[in-house]
């Protein structure tokens, strides 16, 4: 099947799956998404696929998620994105087979939630990740905030998801939202190693740990379709989103002290971690004088200790013999 936004391509026991917009980040747009789920259910039906490369176009960006330029505006057009959407969560973790997902540079917002979907997520030095949502009036309910938790722990997700930061590749692969980084340029060879390690398994055994392995985060599907409806509402209905994607397109900062009585930070002033605390100064290393000699300190002369004198006790003197008389 021809595509538009995508590159599918199947050989060696393996499917590879590009977002083919690197003009546009490969960011998604509706188009995206229903090809992305076409392509990922034909891979798992593909009985000669046994492991899937998700990726994107180009060195700058994996994908960073929706496309501001190309937005869904109505009630009905989000609903019929979210329901691609679903297929598409779905056809990854329903899929039987391990999906990777394959990072360079940028890895943002629904870019970072379907690298949180993959199995497995192998990154270049270039990988840049992070979350969106509250930046633009919105949250990562796309499986972004249900899975987080799991996959690196309550307390980053909710550093991930709040304060909306971005991480490089070490950062990310030390929180495990990655696991194995390299140079860019080694970042293929490290893909073909993986595949084939896991092309030397089981069929059945990946697709068994699979499912059991989705069992306990499967259970949050509901959390899911009911975020994705409130998404819908807030960013058709809503007053921050059209703040949020405004002050994107504009490129400026969002004033977000309208929804807060006036109240917050300036929005034309830097944050306060963009300040930094300042490190201590190194200590200047002694410089040796030109010509100076390298003086050694002596050690201080041991005492000696006394010798003692071996004394050989002297024996007795032999008392003299007697000498017998003749009677």
């Amino acid at each position: 099947m021809a595509y538009e936004d995508i590159l599918y391509e199947t050989g060696n026991g393996r499917a590879t799956i590009t977002i083919n917009r690197p003009e546009r980040l490969n960011a998604f747009r509706a188009k995206t998404i229903l090809e992305l789920g076409e392509a990922l259910e034909a891979a798992a039906d593909d009985e000669a696929v046994g492991v899937v490369v998700l990726t994107g176009a180009g060195e700058r960006a994996f994908c960073v998620g929706g496309d501001v330029a190309d937005p869904t505006r109505t009630a009905a057009e989000k609903r019929h994105l979210h329901t691609m959407s679903h297929r598409v969560a779905n056809a990854i973790r329903n899929n039987g087979k391990p999906v990777i997902a394959k990072v360079r540079g940028y890895c943002i917002g629904g870019g970072n939630e379907l690298n949180v979907m993959c199995d497995l997520t192998l990154s270049g030095e270039s990988g840049r990740f992070g979350q969106a949502g509250p930046k633009i009036g919105s949250a990562p309910l796309w499986w972004g905030c249900q899975l987080m938790p799991s996959v690196v722990g309550e307390k980053k997700a909710r550093e991930i998801l709040f304060l909306v930061r971005q991480y490089d590749a070490y950062e990310a692969e030390r929180m495990g939202l990655v696991n194995k980084v390299v140079p860019d340029d080694q970042l293929d060879a490290l893909v073909d190693e993986w595949c084939d390690e896991i092309l030397r398994k089981s069929p059945q055994g990946l697709r068994l740990a699979k499912i059991a392995m989705n069992t306990a985060t499967d259970a949050l599907y509901s959390s899911v379709q009911h975020g994705l409806e409130l998404v819908a509402l807030n960013h058709v209905y809503g007053p921050e989103p059209k703040e949020g994607i405004a002050s994107f397109q504009q490129k400026r900062p969002a004033d977000w002290r309208k929804f807060r009585d006036g109240q917050g930070p300036d929005p034309a002033s830097p944050p306060l971690s963009a300040k930094g605390a300042k490190k201590p100064a190194a200590k200047p290393a002694a410089k040796k004088a030109s010509g100076a000699k390298k003086t050694v300190a002596a050690k201080p002369a041991a005492a000696k200790k006394p010798v003692a004198k071996k004394t050989v006790a002297k024996k007795p003197a032999a008392k003299p013999a007697t000498r017998r008389t003749s009677r």
